[in-house]
């Protein structure tokens, strides 16, 4: 829904300010300033909303808690319940799906194979489009209304141009969204074609569609809606929120999520902060970041970064070594240079988590795994399960730790990534040293392949037996 009013708003009292999140530079700008990066020294931004004023935390959990019972559309959405804290003056011409409200799973079955005592899941994928992109894109488009674009636009490995495609529709506004060509999953690009989007397919990688993002942005008419925009953080900070709802307000002791550009955590970093600082939560957790092992430029910086000098967060290295050639899978995290690195990266080594990366083979089975659990998810997920694994191995996360897994995308979004793993033709393309291109079969350790059963009684029941 948007509200019929919905234009360029009137000129009123700021709530907040943008941010430059580079200590050294320190600038601010305005909330209706049209700006991505710093101007001043090319830094990423964040927005302050000042929470001084907000300190009555008992009263904001009951108003939050009433909301959830009313059906007035901002209260329906998972997302604009938690209007308080976000950067929109009322009224606010939002634009909304009811995003939001994703259910947090047990998974008993995960937890055993990563040796947890328990694990939730919180299931981002049941989101309108099916992915966490929709908390997000609900602030992102909105600021675009408020700004009077006429147009938003996105890079895109799948996810953000569907939700931004389905977002933009429900705005009444010119959509347009770059994918590498040949990159995307038929699921994806679906969407994006039935949301009404242009659907421009650059002969090149993510990255490349980021660098044309960037230049266009320089359009007044044109609205950048990739996570490099600090609205977007504003929208999916509110999972924090929802997940500490559910958890009747008790932290877990470690929150895990996979890493592509550094959105997530970002996000959810800011969202626990925020509370802490209202006084609604008493510490925040431990977040830990997932990527894959074939585009994980942060994860290889944080390795190479001693403890003892980055502890906190209170410096950042000035520079990463990108992934010039990205290679996964789980394509919603092939990504070799994240624009929010810094942030992400930040947000990991204040909590006192940590950056790692899964292979192939480890993310295919976490997958199988979520899926015994009756939770379907897109590989990229997976990660989240996989990299549970790898840190209770290592005595990272305790075996009766609380630990939530964010699940970023439903498996539906990449449907022949399943078939392919069950029927045992799943493969990755390697390169040789001297630039031959051969498939890389992963061998599914979780199989569940269709048999061919005769059509009588007697071998369905014979086939039933065996399973058992």
């Amino acid at each position: 829904m948007m509200e019929k009013t919905a234009r360029a708003a009137e000129p009123a009292t700021e709530r907040g300010l943008q941010r430059c999140i580079d200590p050294a530079c320190g600038a601010t700008y305005g909330l209706r300033e049209r700006i991505y990066v710093c101007s001043r020294c090319g830094g990423t931004l964040e927005i302050d909303l000042g929470l001084a004023a907000l300190r009555d935390s008992g009263a904001m959990r009951k108003l939050w808690a009433a909301r959830a019972a009313s059906r007035d559309p901002r209260n329906v959405s998972g997302v604009w319940r938690y209007r308080e804290l976000l950067p929109f003056n009322e009224p606010v011409p939002f634009v909304t799906l009811f995003e939001g409200n994703t259910p947090l799973y047990h998974g008993p079955r995960s937890a055993q194979y990563c040796g947890l005592d328990d694990l939730r899941l919180k299931h981002q994928g049941c989101n309108p489009t099916g992915s966490f992109k929709d908390t997000g894109m609900t602030a992102a488009v909105t600021q675009a209304v408020v700004l009077g674009a006429r147009t938003v636009i996105c890079a895109s490995t799948g996810n953000t141009s569907a939700s931004l495609a389905a977002y933009a529709g429900r705005a009444g506004l010119q959509a347009a969204v770059l994918l590498p060509k040949g990159q995307i999953t038929a699921g994806k690009l679906a969407q994006s074609l039935d949301y009404g989007a242009l659907v421009c397919e650059i002969d090149g990688n993510f990255d490349d569609c980021m660098r044309l993002i960037q230049e266009l942005g320089d359009d007044p008419s044109i609205y950048v809606a990739n996570s490099i925009n600090p609205f977007r953080i504003e929208g999916q900070k509110t999972v924090a929120f929802e997940m500490m709802e559910q958890c009747l307000w008790q932290v877990p002791d470690h929150v895990v999520v996979p890493g592509g550009n550094m959105v997530n955590s970002t996000a959810l970093a800011k969202g626990f902060q925020e509370l802490l600082d209202l006084g609604l939560i008493s510490h925040v957790p431990k977040l830990s970041v997932i990527q894959a092992e074939g585009s994980a430029p942060v994860a290889r910086l944080f390795a190479s970064l001693d403890p003892r000098e980055w502890a906190n967060g209170e410096r950042l290295p000035d520079t990463m070594a990108p992934v010039e050639k990205p290679r996964t899978l789980a394509t919603a995290i092939k990504i070799g240079a994240p624009v929010s690195w810094k942030k992400g990266l930040r947000a990991v080594l204040r909590s006192g988590g940590k950056v790692i990366a899964v292979s192939e083979q480890e993310i295919a089975d976490a997958k199988a795994m979520i899926g015994r659990d009756g939770i379907g998810c897109e590989p990229a997920s997976a990660a989240t399960v996989a990299g549970m694994k790898k840190l209770v191995a290592v005595g990272h996360i305790r075996r009766d730790d609380s630990v939530i897994g964010v699940l970023t995308g439903h498996m539906l979004k990449d449907p022949d990534y399943v078939s392919h793993y069950h029927r045992g033709t799943l493969s990755i393309d390697s390169s040789a040293k001297d630039g031959s291109v051969t498939p890389q079969r992963i061998a599914g350790a979780f199989r569940n392949a269709p048999e061919s059963v005769a059509a009588t009684k007697a071998a369905i029941l014979e086939s039933l037996k065996r399973r058992r």
